[in-house]
């Protein structure tokens, strides 16, 4: 039924009436009742139509007026009618028009089945009205007159929008409709306040049923109104508590599960919350019990109705002190809920301390205050505050059980999310401090590196490392352990020591992946128990370059292959066996050598560099080819690029290690090397062919040790090593190498020589005169070394 058809159904007499008391619809009901038609009425002030001559009744701040006045029919004798008018909307702030409604008179919509309504109404035993077909009020007990504030006799021949203009009068309507049409019955739910209570608003269940005649024809709808304000309450809790679960400890971050808690409660339970922590003890230590006021709590998070929280009188990550008579202190060290209201003298004691929210207080009517403390673990957390202004209601123990259920559950997230955060930061600090801090200066390499942990999971295993090996080369590690943790860390750890011991013996990096591979099935076997549990897995690779052949040899133990940037041109992936993870056992390692020019770029990364929700690797490893191979004269910067390039704003969901480094050559003017007789009686020239070489090279501050360790290892190597024998002399700005060579893979060792014994010196010696020595095996042989620090030029 459209509004027009509404207004002239022929029964009720209405009419509307502007804001400035024109008169602007006029229906058929009132020309019956008045004489006077649309046109004559329409457009002219509704004043009048009084027979008096007086003006309209003024209804200053009610939405709904009902009274009797006395009319001027249009042949001109009075007519005294009860009428009922409401704004329209009843919500607006101010009044947009009127709706003014008289019912039809009694003998005009008399019932023929009076016994139908009869038997609804007094059969009832609850508020009920009788619609017909035409949605006109046919019969109305006492308890719903008395709920909608009108006469029962006043209101018969009305349909619901005439008694109100609120949406759920208009609601109940298309529901009658509906009833008719289909013959079902209808529920309708709504929370207001009934016109004819004192209280406030509440849930009401309006049930409406067909009434059918014998033939089984619809005559009308009943209606019955329930007050379910119990269940509507019950089923909200319920709803909050639902929703608490799903969306409080969505992440580990404190201040976001605390904002969480706040957004839960507003508007479900309160007008304003606030969340206010206490500071973690330092070194992690819990509280031990109630802390004692006065309390200095942070404010984490807050949430209001009102847009911005004006409320609020403390900041985000603000610090604020309460009082012992504040109800945040005394919830806290009493251990529950205080609730504190202006019908108490509660609320008054509280606002004696801070004239600032006694200042909000009386700008925003705040009447009732909750304070229920976090508590999770036997540990104080802070306290949550719930306030209502908006609300009439003050809070009440239902109220205070569910915020309580509410701030246990939010609570024991809050210190989960504390926990982690302690913990990823303990972990943190001690991968941190098990890498290496700055990378070692090498004539072999120049190197920069970044390691960046996890931000959505805990921090993990990976590393990387710069070791300077004999001969000025230099080992490149990088490693993955499988997991997050602190155990993933101490593994890491150990791993990348037993690496360090097995470089500084100089195995070659399958051999070395091989004996880093036992290690990890031990410390899986070790760590794993008797149910299998707590494996430890790795990945690995491991290069070794050599600055005077330019060749580096590279394996890897299922670890992402390397990336090789020649100086002149794009970036590819070196194509290295793969190698099974460390931890597999018993599978073999293969290594490759590979030529480098000088300059080029060797960059390791973890596979955390490449991983990432929004593209598939090959997609990341094309994106890593192109960082690497624009041009940039700085590493560090180079490092930056790539991970601006590959991670995303808020950094990847695994740790990421990335080392790059820019290989050096060693010129050959700086290399000696003499192929050695095995003759004893040849010492004595080689030494004097170093000693020349070193003026050549302008070493002579040096020549006499160098030639006291030169003579020592090759007689010692023509003594116990088999030929053939090369001497070689390495040599940069701040190092002097001597290296010995022979087929004999016998190594030398340090031992005790006795007073009166005529060998067993040399290699004390040379351990006394050298800054380090040391021997490593080759394919042919072994090579014994010393290295000699070179004095600084002072000029």
């Amino acid at each position: 039924m459209s509004p027009d058809e509404a207004l002239d159904d022929g029964l009720a007499a209405r009419a509307v009436i502007a804001v400035d008391g024109t008169l602007t619809e006029w229906s058929e009901g009132a020309r019956r009742l008045l004489g006077h038609t649309a046109a004559e009425v329409v457009g002219r002030p509704a004043a009048d139509l009084l027979a008096d001559g007086s003006d309209l009744p003024t209804v200053p701040d009610d939405t709904r007026w009902s009274g009797t006045v006395t009319l001027r029919h249009r042949d001109g004798h009075p007519v005294t009618l009860w009428v009922l008018a409401h704004r329209r909307p009843p919500d607006a702030a101010e009044a947009i028009d009127w709706l003014a409604v008289s019912p039809p008179e009694a003998a005009d919509h008399a019932l023929a089945d009076d016994s139908l309504v009869h038997m609804a109404l007094t059969q009832s035993p609850c508020a009920t009205m009788i619609f017909d077909e035409r949605l006109r009020l046919r019969g109305v007990n006492e308890a719903m007159a008395d709920l909608l504030g009108l006469p029962a006799g006043r209101m018969l021949g009305l349909r619901p929008t005439d008694i109100g203009s609120r949406p759920p009068n208009a609601e109940l309507e298309e529901n009658l409709r509906r009833v008719l049409s289909t013959g079902r019955r209808q529920d309708m739910q709504t929370y207001m306040k009934a016109t004819g209570e004192d209280r406030g608003a509440h849930a009401w269940l309006a049930r409406m049923a067909p009434l059918t005649d014998e033939a089984g024809r619809v005559r009308g709808v009943c209606v019955t109104a329930h007050d379910f304000s119990d269940q509507y309450r019950s089923r909200e809790r319920l709803q909050l508590l639902n929703e608490a679960s799903a969306c409080i400890g969505t992440t580990l971050d404190v201040t976001r599960t605390a904002q969480e808690l706040a957004d839960v409660c507003v508007p479900a339970l309160a007008d304003f919350v606030s969340v206010d922590l206490l500071d973690p003890q330092e070194h992690g230590d819990e509280s031990a019990g109630p802390p004692l006021p006065p309390l200095s709590l942070r404010r984490s998070a807050h949430q209001s109705v009102n847009k911005g929280s004006p409320e609020a009188v403390a900041k985000p990550g603000q610090v604020d002190v309460y009082p012992e008579n504040s109800p945040q202190a005394a919830s806290l060290v009493a251990g529950h809920t205080v609730v504190a209201s202006g019908s108490s003298s509660d609320l008054e004691r509280w606002l004696a301390w801070d004239p600032v929210r006694f200042q909000r207080v009386q700008e925003y009517g705040i009447h009732s205050t909750m304070s229920v403390p976090l508590q999770a673990r036997g540990t104080t957390l802070g306290v949550a505050v719930f306030t209502r202004f908006r609300r009439p209601e003050a809070f009440t123990p239902d109220d205070v059980l569910l915020a309580e259920e509410v701030t246990a559950r939010a609570a024991v997230c809050i210190d989960n999310a504390r926990r982690y955060s302690h913990e990823r930061e303990t972990t943190l600090t001690l991968q941190r401090s098990l890498l290496p801090r700055t990378l070692p200066h090498t004539a072999a390499v120049e190197a920069a590196c970044r390691y960046l942990p996890a931000t959505r999971t805990g921090v993990g295993g990976d590393w990387f490392d710069v070791i300077p090996l004999s001969g000025m080369r230099v080992a490149m590690v990088v490693g993955d352990v499988v997991g997050h943790g602190i155990q993933a860390s101490a593994t890491m750890g150990r791993l990348r020591t037993a690496v360090r011991t097995l470089a500084d013996i100089d195995l070659a990096p399958d051999e070395l992946l091989t004996h880093l591979d036992d290690l990890v099935v031990r410390l899986s076997e070790e760590s794993g128990g008797d149910d299998g549990t707590g494996e430890v897995g790795a990945t690995c690779l491991y290069a070794v370059y050599d600055p005077v052949s330019r060749c580096c040899t590279l394996a890897r133990a299922g670890h992402p292959p390397p990336l090789l940037a020649p100086p002149d041109g794009p970036a590819q992936q070196l194509e290295l066996p793969s190698g099974p993870p460390l931890g597999v056992g018993g599978l073999p390692f293969e290594s490759t050598e590979v030529e480098l020019r000088e300059g080029s770029i060797l960059a390791f990364h973890t596979d955390g560099l490449l991983a990432s929700r929004e593209r598939d690797v090959d997609t990341s490893g094309r994106m890593l080819r192109e960082a690497l191979s624009a041009p940039s004269d700085s590493l560090e910067e180079l490092c930056d690029r790539v991970l601006r390039t590959l991670l995303p704003p808020g950094g990847s969901s695994d740790d990421v290690a990335l080392l790059l480094a820019r290989t050096r050559g060693l010129p050959s003017t700086q290399v000696a090397t003499w192929d050695i007789p095995a003759d004893p009686a040849l010492v004595a020239p080689i030494r004097k062919q170093v000693v020349e070489q070193l003026e050549r090279w302008g070493l002579s501050e040096v020549t006499f040790t160098a030639e006291l360790v030169v003579s020592e290892l090759v007689t010692n190597a023509i003594r116990y090593g088999a030929p053939p024998i090369r001497l070689r002399l390495i040599h940069d700005e701040a190092t002097l190498i001597c290296e010995v060579s022979d087929t004999n893979h016998t190594a030398p060792h340090l031992r005790r020589a006795k007073t009166w014994d005529e060998g067993g010196r040399g290699l004390l010696l040379v351990a006394q005169l050298t800054q380090r020595w040391g021997s490593r095996h080759t394919s042919e042989g072994k090579t014994i070394w010393a290295e000699l620090a070179l004095l600084p030029d002072e000029t």
